[in-house]
């Protein structure tokens, strides 16, 4: 029998949407997304979700960003939304096991479960969490996002925390896609400097200021990540009212990082990684200040198709 094929204690909650009659039900026009309790708060910690298209490296700029935190003093918690639950394998050095998989061990009885059941320290005291998912087909990712933050608030895990960074999977349709903006009070998009990357990017802001009509979460910025240039990431900002609040190059460090399962700063001295550190030092001082939310304006997918390239 397949792991996920037993039945929560709790039931699932309803999906929303527009009733018949017009009125607002959901989070967004015609929205299905998985509806979490609205009492459902993160502290007083702040909470960044990282986003953007799938491989464009969110798991990386997570991961670094929490261990830049964590060099400014601030005590961190990065939580990995995707059920391939590989967000944290550089901070922990292994890929820890899921907040479903330890619920299914236990008959999904809560109280059962003990805080260093499902999260475990990183580098430079980084916490880890990693919610994980259903089989691709079989069940909703906002689920489990939301049933990751109500553990960890009975285990009163997020008492004492101070950042909060959710790394959330690239479909932008998935109710896990939409769970962290229920939480998050800024959220930041990676993008390379080309037309896949930034053609995502534009849909995923759009998601962003749909959620943002009923929850706190504004846009933060973008991240350019990959790139030697930023001209069109800059040139489309500059079109929807958007900001770049950092720039990672595309360096080999950053790959030979990730094969070797260490974070930016574990890595040997050199210029390049350097480089890298300080970029990722200066975006978490930017975001534990403050940024100014941004009201972007996204366009149609046909617009963004002629805006973007050339004739």
């Amino acid at each position: 029998m397949s792991m996920y094929t037993r039945i929560p204690a709790q039931p699932i909650p309803q999906y929303r949407a527009k009733g018949a009659a017009g009125q607002d039900e959901g989070d967004g026009d015609g929205s299905m997304q998985v509806h979490l309790d609205p009492n459902m708060k993160i502290g007083n910690a702040k909470v960044f979700a990282v986003y953007g298209k799938g491989g464009i490296g969110k798991s990386t700029t997570s991961s670094n960003l929490s261990v830049a935190f964590s060099k400014l003093g601030k005590r961190v918690l990065q939580i990995g939304c995707d059920p391939k639950h590989d967000s944290t394998f550089t901070l922990t050095k292994c890929m820890i096991p899921t907040v479903i998989d330890v619920l299914e061990t236990v008959n999904f009885h809560t109280e059962e479960l003990r805080p260093e059941d499902y999260m475990f320290e990183g580098y430079n005291g980084v916490m880890c969490v990693e919610a994980g998912g259903p089989p691709a087909g079989t069940g909703c990712g906002g689920y489990v996002v939301g049933q990751t933050v109500k553990l960890m608030k009975e285990h009163h895990l997020l008492d004492e925390t101070d950042v909060v960074v959710f790394d959330v999977l690239g479909d932008v349709v998935c109710g896990g896609f939409a769970a962290p903006l229920q939480y998050a009070e800024r959220a930041l998009i990676v993008t390379a400097n080309d037309f896949d990357s930034i053609f995502a990017m534009n849909r995923i802001v759009a998601a962003i200021q749909a959620k943002s009509k009923n929850y706190r979460v504004r846009l933060g910025g973008v991240i350019a990540n990959r790139s030697r240039a930023t001209d069109e990431i800059d040139r489309f900002n500059a079109a929807i009212g958007l900001k770049r609040m950092a720039h990672v190059p595309d360096l080999d460090c950053i790959r030979v990082s990730r094969l070797k399962k260490k974070t930016l700063f574990e890595m040997d001295p050199s210029e390049d990684v350097e480089r890298a550190q300080a970029e990722y030092l200066q975006l978490a001082k930017a975001m534990w200040d403050g940024s100014e939310p941004l009201e972007a304006k996204p366009m149609k997918d046909r617009d963004i198709f002629e805006f973007l390239g050339f004739n």
